[in-house]
């Protein structure tokens, strides 16, 4: 989760579905965490990221993939597509959501709470509740 210091949030338009997210990917097996966010922003967005902390843990329960999301602030570049994205965005809050589906609108209202790192899950569209 990229934020500039205006508050807008870094989004992309994926290529192969059409839907609003955050810019992110599978980490190279040799490959820190950090490392990842890095290289998958550029890769995506054409922006550079310094990563500041994490900010939460999100499971699809159906696919059993686990989602780490990172809070970081541009350092430079240019936004630009990719063979990933059709379009590249800062939103405002508001935007988010109501552009992206809820599991994915979560990571970035989560990120700005600063009360993380939450851990969550969910069925691939919506949130289950803990417990």
């Amino acid at each position: 989760m990229v934020v500039r210091e205006d508050g807008r949030l870094l989004a992309i338009r994926r290529a192969d579905n059409g839907t609003w997210e955050l810019p992110g990917g599978i980490l190279e097996l040799d490959e820190a965490p950090e490392a990842g966010v890095i290289r998958e922003v550029l890769e995506e967005t054409g922006i550079h990221v310094e990563v500041d902390e994490l900010t939460g843990v999100y499971k699809n329960m159906v696919r059993g993939v686990v989602a780490l999301v990172f809070r970081c602030k541009p350092s430079g570049g240019t936004e630009r597509t990719s063979s990933e994205s059709t379009a590249v965005s800062w939103l405002t809050p508001d935007e988010v959501s109501e552009r992206m589906a809820e599991v994915y609108a979560v990571r970035l209202l989560d990120a700005l709470d600063g009360n993380g790192p939450h851990v969550r899950s969910h069925d691939g569209k919506h949130l289950i509740p803990a417990g």
